[in-house]
């Protein structure tokens, strides 16, 4: 009897199981079609780019059999026939613009050739390095023998200031084209400096919540949730309207007597650090007072009784038991502020926009979706790398809270 109740027990027990999975399942579809395929997809694009060989494919068949720095006369002739192809099919801007992120300066000469071509004028190796000089060099055509592999390295080294020599070795980029560890810094400096100034305002208002009247704290607690019911667009204009030199911010300062000029809040660190800070702020409380409703006082008063000094017992008794929820709202805050990009753009100045900033006007303006998808990936796994090392290494749990 047992050997057959054995199995039908397991068998019910795998049923059990199956079925939440069941229930879940056109959720999980859904995500996984409308928000991982699309992720996945993008990011591919920072090691896929197959623009240049697709291009040239006559140009790479007879570029293999010659290996010289300058190639001769018949690569001209082929690159100019694929030219003339691409013309017709209308991709030959996708591969001067493709081209040109690998040496810039080349698009216009690629398209010159290329009207030429179409126009069936004589393509030979010397009237083509005329119209096109960077051709008649050895970093034009190691541009090109570079961009002929359809898996490459070239963005995301691209995304670290990085790029491949003539000599086949890892290099850093010119000074003037070095903005991305740059602009990196800045947001991992501003998302720093957000997530301490929320941390500063958030946990003493959060124990003052914990040590107050249910009714009253219930209040607080509806006036710090007031930003979620606003739109994050709507809140940054007011933030706008705040912070101008002519604004209600410098009237008030001025006539608290604490300034004796106005400040430039508006396009500058500041105004944006505080903007931010405000909007981000539930996000660091809330943990925080979760985790400190769960600390029981008769073990404050215990620790005083035994002669613990009330700094002794804050930082030995009340800090490690709450330092979860701190941790929790700050990694929580700190990932939002790395992904801003309204605030920034509306309030922020020049030397103020993050790298999402970056990552739109990649998308948006230059079309350049391979060093959108790069720098994409780069902040994806710098935040998924952050949240793996304090969950791991810090003990922290964000699912295990109050």
């Amino acid at each position: 009897m047992s050997s057959i109740t054995l199995p039908m027990i397991k068998v019910n027990d795998y049923r059990d199981n199956l079925r939440p999975l069941a229930l879940a399942a056109p959720l999980l579809i859904l995500l996984l079609f409308s928000f991982g395929a699309p992720i996945v997809v993008l990011l591919t694009r920072a090691v896929y780019e197959p623009t240049i060989a697709n291009t040239l494919p006559r140009t790479d068949a007879v570029l293999q059999q010659d290996s010289a720095g300058v190639p001769g006369e018949p690569v001209f002739v082929a690159l100019a026939s694929d030219l003339k192809e691409a013309s017709k099919a209308g991709t030959v801007y996708e591969f001067a613009k493709s081209l040109n992120t690998r040496l810039p300066g080349i698009r216009s000469q690629i398209l010159r050739i290329a009207r030429n071509a179409a126009s069936d004028q004589a393509a030979t190796k010397e009237t083509m390095i005329k119209a096109a000089p960077l051709l008649g060099q050895e970093r034009g055509w190691a541009a090109i023998r570079v961009g002929m592999n359809r898996f490459t390295s070239f963005y995301l080294f691209s995304a670290f200031d990085l790029r491949w020599t003539e000599q086949g070795t890892i290099g850093a980029v010119p000074a003037e084209q070095a903005v991305f560890l740059r602009v990196f810094g800045r947001t991992f400096l501003i998302a720093t400096l957000v997530t301490l100034a929320t941390l500063a305002l958030g946990f003493p208002l959060a124990y003052v919540m914990t040590n107050l009247r249910p009714a009253i704290a219930g209040i607080v607690l509806v006036l710090v949730l007031l930003p979620f019911w606003t739109s994050i667009l709507v809140r940054t204009a007011a933030w706008t309207v705040i912070l101008q030199k002519f604004g209600l911010l410098n009237d008030l300062l001025l006539w608290l007597g604490l300034i004796s000029d106005r400040l430039e809040l508006m396009y500058s660190r500041t105004g944006l650090i505080i903007a931010m800070a405000h909007i981000q702020l539930p996000f660091t409380l809330l943990p925080i007072y979760s985790v400190m409703r769960s600390v029981q006082p008769s073990q404050l008063r215990a620790a005083q009784s035994l002669g613990g000094r009330p700094f002794t017992v804050f930082r030995r008794v009340y800090l490690p038991q709450v330092m979860p929820g701190v941790l929790a709202g700050c990694l929580l805050t700190f990932i939002l502020c790395l992904g801003y990009y309204i605030t920034p753009v509306l309030i922020g100045g020049a030397s103020d926009q993050l790298i999402s900033n970056f990552i739109a006007n990649y998308v948006n303006v230059e079309l350049n979706w391979e060093m959108a998808a790069a720098l994409s990936f780069v902040l994806l796994a710098s935040t998924l790398g952050l949240y793996v090392v304090m969950t791991r290494y810090l003990g922290l749990d964000l699912f295990k809270m109050g």
